[in-house]
C-alpha cells in the first residue's frame, strides 16, 4: 500500500484529532496542519475517493478501515521516535520535529529496531 507523506500526514491528523473529542472537521485539521482550508479540502476529497476517509453531510470526517491503518502507523512511529529522541536529551519541540520529518521514510525493518530497543530501555507508546 503506497501512500504520499501529505496523505499521512492527513490521516495522522484526523486520527490525533478524533482522540481529541468526536466530530473532526476541515478546519480542525488546516489548523492543527497549518494549512489552508481550501488544502485540506482537495485532500479530503483524494482521501474519500480513494477509500480512506468517509465524511458525512455535515463535514465530519471519519477515518476508514485502511485509513485507520495507516494513521495508526504513522502515530506509532511518531510516538515512539518522539520518546526515543527525547531519552536521548533532545528537548521535546525538536523530538516532535523530528519524529514528522523521518516517520513517513523509515523502512519497517529499521524501525521495528528502534522500537524494540525503546523499549527495551523501558519506553513507553
Amino acid at each position: 500500500m503506497q501512500i504520499r507523506q501529505s496523505a499521512e500526514d492527513y490521516l495522522e491528523a484526523i486520527l490525533i484529532l478524533s482522540k481529541q473529542g468526536p466530530g473532526v472537521r476541515s478546519v480542525d485539521i488546516a489548523s492543527m496542519l497549518e494549512v489552508s482550508k481550501p488544502s485540506v479540502s482537495h485532500a479530503m476529497k483524494l482521501l474519500r475517493e480513494d477509500g480512506y476517509i468517509a465524511m458525512d453531510r455535515y463535514g465530519t470526517v471519519t477515518l476508514l478501515d485502511k485509513g485507520a491503518e495507516i494513521a495508526n502507523r504513522i502515530y506509532e512511529r511518531h510516538r515512539v521516535l518522539t520518546g526515543m529522541f527525547e531519552s536521548l536529551g533532545v528537548s521535546p519541540e525538536v523530538a516532535k520535529e523530528d519524529a514528522c520529518k523521518i516517520e513517513h521514510c523509515l523502512s519497517q525493518e529499521t524501525f521495528d529496531k528502534i522500537k524494540e530497543h525503546y523499549l527495551k530501555m523501558g519506553g513507553k507508546i
